[in-house]
Formats: structure tokens, C-alpha cells, sequence
């Protein structure tokens, strides 16, 4: 890539001269350059733009938050850039809560709430149109000639739905903020220092919580960004199969680059780390290094999710047998996990206890466990009083899916895991049995075998959804889906 210019920050290049990169081949920039910079450029300011496709929905939910915190500044950030090493930087990702409330997904972007009569007026402080006067859009490191237009203040009004203005400008009118304010933490430092004295970590938490539970029940749109996600997941799922003698005379690096491939092309990256665990690697629950060899007669684990565009995540799992065809063992194996799969998908519905699908899974799995004598005389009752069956079962069944893998993780208990299912609610039910490549208590052959299974669950008026239903989960059917793949 190339290394001519330093970066610099907007706030910097509003106060000092753009410096040069320390060890850059020019030595300086001319007046005559740098006036010549200055003009010749077409206008592009782009005009009578249409609302992006949430707009109505993230004005219902900026409305329900002025609801909760009467009279109250409320901010939240998108989050800064970070970096990776020296002057290079991860991708950007706008914070969940921010992508939620305003569709918009640029760094530095931050909405603030003020209160008004009646509720609350709402503001997107954005990043402007790089200056052309000061040189900035070709001098700065995140100049528009080095990383790309970005949209005029006019420009996101119009996209957004929400009044814009200069954000570089905020930190000082934050600074001078009197009355009650909460903040969003974690994403901003910049905002964390102009609030220092006006927040308390409790109120914030407070704001924090609320966020999270806000997302327990998706609306019509987040639900169809999901099933765009399993739609593009299970896309990735074929395209891994078709190049599994590829990964054989590679690695475990083949599967993850090929469902990287997808999530790129379908979306906009992958929702987590991919587990790409072949042969003993699935028995170890977030293996993503990802380095290891891929066997005919062995068992792949792979638990992967495409991002949408507009940041929402599926999560789904399928353990494959890499040769296409079970062995007697490991057909005995996943088919006790998928038993308790479809007891733990029955469960889901409208008025069940979160609990009920995870407690549905387990009794199924440690009957398995107690039927093949892994539990000596135990009864079922005693191994779940006990929790033995965890050795092996390990994990909880599912959780909360949306724009994060694990969404909403910061709401209360009494809301998520002792809460009551309703429709809107998406979750993962995921069972699983893994058997230690070292575990002296089960036979020899057991050793080294891990099998799960997950879907993503949409709870309805009438029952559930499976909204990762594209891809197979019967034994047999796996085995012919595999087989039609590979041709």
C-alpha cells in the first residue's frame, strides 16, 4: 500500500498544518502544489437521495429510548478507528448500539438525544466531506483520496432521516453540557473525556441495558436481515463442501478463506470468527486458529455466519463427514444430537421459558450419555441434579442472535435467560457432545469426536421459524446433499 502522506486526525487537521509522513519520499509540498490542489474538481454533491430502508424503523426505536430517559441527553457513539499495527487499521465496525439507533455505519459518527418538550430532538454528528481548502482530502490519512467519499452532512440528512452536523465540533459543546446526561461507553474516547464529569458508570449501564433489551424482540425488518444472513450462510456452507478436497490437500485455512469469500461477497464480513474444526479441533468449542489437517474418515465442525450489510449475523453449524458418508460411530453420535436439536427447537414458541429449549436438549443428550453406560448406574434425574452430563455437553443450547452473535448480553437476567419467550425473538439452539481427544472415561473410539448442531430460531404467533432451514440437518440428508454437491 502506499506510504507517502501521514494520517491525521479531522480534529488535528482543523488546528495545525498536516505533517508529513516521518520517512516519506517527498520532502515537502510547494505553495504552488498545494494552491494547485485547491481547484479543478467537479462538484459531486449528490441530490434528492431516498431514505435508506430502516429509517422509519430506527425512528420508532430512537422514539422508544426519548421514552425511557425523560429530559435527559442521551449520546452514542459509532466508535473510532483501531489499529491493527504501526499506521494501518482493522476495518471499521460501528457499534451495535449506534447501527441500531441510526442505520448509519461510519467511523467517528456519534447521535446525540437532546432533550425537547416532549421528548427529544435527535442529531447525527458525522465526519464531513474532506476540506479541500487545507489540503486535507489528499494530505490526511483518512483523506477522501486515500480511503474514499464519504457523504456530505446534506448527503446523510437526507439517507438518515436525522438533522447532521460537523462532529469535530461536539467534544467542546459536550464539554459545556449542563443537565442529566448518559453516554454509551467503550466505543469513544474522545466523547468518554468531554463527559467526564457530567456521567456515572451506573446511569450509563443503565442506558447500556436498556439498548440491549430493546433488541430482545426484532422488527419486521431485522427479522428479514436475518433470513438474508442464513440465506447467504447456507450459501457458504455449499461452497465449502465443494472444495473440501482442496482443504484435504491443505488445511483446516482453505474452509475458513472459502466461507470468508462468501461472507464477502453476499455481505459484509463474517459475524465472528469462523470454526473451522476438523477431526479432534471440534471437540475444542471456538477453535479458530483454524490451522489443522482435514481427513477423509473424519468429522468437520464448522460453526459460521455471513454479516449482512447492514450488520446483522447468523450463526449456524453443521458437522460434516469430510469423506461424505458417516461412520456407524459417528452416525450414532450425531444422531443423538440432532434428537435433542429438534426437542430443543419443539420448546420454542410464544410463552415457553427461555430455559425450556436448553433443558429440552440436555435431558435428550444425557439419556444418550446414561443409554451408552458413560454414567455408570446414574439415572437421568441424578446426572441433570448433578450436572455431570456437562463433561461432555459442555455449553449452553443457544442464545440471543441479532446484530451481534451473542445480541443483547448486556440485559438484565429476569429478561433473557429467565425471561419469557415471545414472537420476534431470534435465537440459536445448538446441542452439542464432545468427547476429548484424552478423556479416559469414555471408549477409545469416542475419543476425538465432537458434533454440533445449530440453527437460527425466529419465535412466531404460532410456534417457530428456522430461518437456517436451507441447509440439511437428518443424517441421510446431509450425506445426499454432500453427495449432489461434490457431483
Amino acid at each position: 500500500m502506499s506510504e507517502e502522506l501521514a494520517p491525521e486526525t479531522p480534529e488535528t487537521a482543523e488546528t495545525e498544518p498536516i505533517k508529513q509522513r516521518k520517512n516519506g519520499l517527498y520532502p515537502g509540498i510547494s505553495d504552488e502544489l498545494a494552491e494547485n490542489m485547491k481547484s479543478g474538481w467537479a462538484d459531486t454533491e449528490l441530490h434528492g437521495l431516498e431514505p435508506i430502508a430502516q429509517a422509519s424503523y430506527t425512528a420508532a426505536r430512537r422514539a422508544a429510548l426519548s421514552a425511557r430517559f425523560p429530559g435527559e441527553r442521551l449520546v452514542v457513539p459509532a466508535g473510532n478507528l483501531k489499529t491493527r499495527s504501526n499506521d494501518t487499521e482493522y476495518a471499521f465496525r460501528a457499534s451495535t448500539e449506534y447501527a441500531y439507533l441510526t442505520g448509519d455505519l461510519t467511523q467517528d459518527g456519534v447521535l446525540v438525544l437532546e432533550p425537547a418538550d416532549g421528548g427529544h430532538d435527535a442529531t447525527v454528528y458525522l465526519l464531513p466531506r474532506s476540506d479541500r481548502e487545507n489540503g486535507e482530502f489528499w494530505l490526511d490519512g483518512q483523506g477522501e483520496l486515500w480511503v474514499g467519499r464519504r457523504n456530505s452532512l446534506t448527503e446523510a440528512e437526507q439517507l438518515l432521516g436525522i438533522p447532521a452536523k460537523d462532529v469535530r465540533e461536539l467534544p467542546a459543546a459536550l464539554a459545556e453540557a449542563t443537565g442529566p446526561v448518559r453516554n454509551v461507553r467503550g466505543h469513544d474516547a474522545g466523547i468518554e473525556a468531554a463527559l467526564t464529569d457530567k456521567v456515572t458508570a451506573e446511569r450509563d449501564e443503565e442506558l447500556r441495558v436498556f439498548l440491549s433489551e430493546a433488541r430482545l424482540v426484532k422488527d419486521a425488518f431485522e427479522v428479514a436481515e436475518l433470513q438474508k444472513a442464513c440465506d447467504a450462510t447456507a450459501r457458504g456452507f455449499e461452497d465449502v463442501v465443494k472444495v473440501l478436497d482442496r482443504a484435504e490437500a491443505t488445511s483446516e485455512r482453505y474452509i475458513e478463506g472459502t466461507f470468508f469469500l462468501r461472507a464477502r461477497v453476499d455481505g459484509n464480513d463474517i459475524g465472528y470468527g469462523s470454526i473451522c474444526a476438523a477431526g479432534p479441533h471440534a471437540t475444542t468449542l471456538h477453535w479458530v486458529r483454524n490451522d489443522g489437517a482435514v481427513r477423509s474418515g473424519e468429522l468437520l465442525l464448522l460453526d459460521a455466519g455471513v454479516e449482512t450489510t447492514e450488520l446483522y449475523t447468523a450463526d449456524v453449524t453443521r458437522t460434516l463427514p469430510i469423506n461424505g458418508t458417516f461412520s456407524p460411530l459417528q452416525r450414532k453420535i450425531y444422531e443423538a444430537v440432532y434428537e435433542a436439536q429438534e426437542a430443543g427447537i419443539a420448546a420454542v414458541k410464544p410463552g415457553a421459558a427461555f430455559r425450556d429449549f436448553h433443558d429440552a436438549a440436555q435431558r435428550v443428550l444425557t439419556e444418550k450419555l446414561v443409554e451408552w453406560g458413560l454414567l455408570g448406574d446414574l439415572t437421568v434425574e441424578k446426572v441433570l441434579e448433578l450436572g455431570l452430563q456437562r463433561r461432555w455437553t459442555l455449553h449452553g443450547t443457544g442464545h440471543m442472535l441479532g446484530m451481534d452473535v451473542h445480541d443483547c448480553a448486556a440485559a438484565r437476567t429476569e429478561s433473557y435467560v429467565n425471561g419469557v419467550l415471545e414472537p420476534g425473538i431470534c435465537l440459536t439452539v445448538e446441542p452439542g457432545l464432545y468427547f476429548q481427544a484424552d478423556d479416559l472415561t469414555v471408549p477409545e473410539e469416542y475419543r476425538g469426536i465432537g458434533v454440533r448442531i445449530e440453527d437460527d430460531i425466529l419465535v412466531t404467533e404460532d410456534g417457530n421459524r428456522n430461518l437456517s432451514a436451507a441447509l440439511p440437518r437428518r443424517a441421510d440428508d446431509v450425506e445426499a446433499w454432500m453427495a449432489r454437491l461434490k457431483g
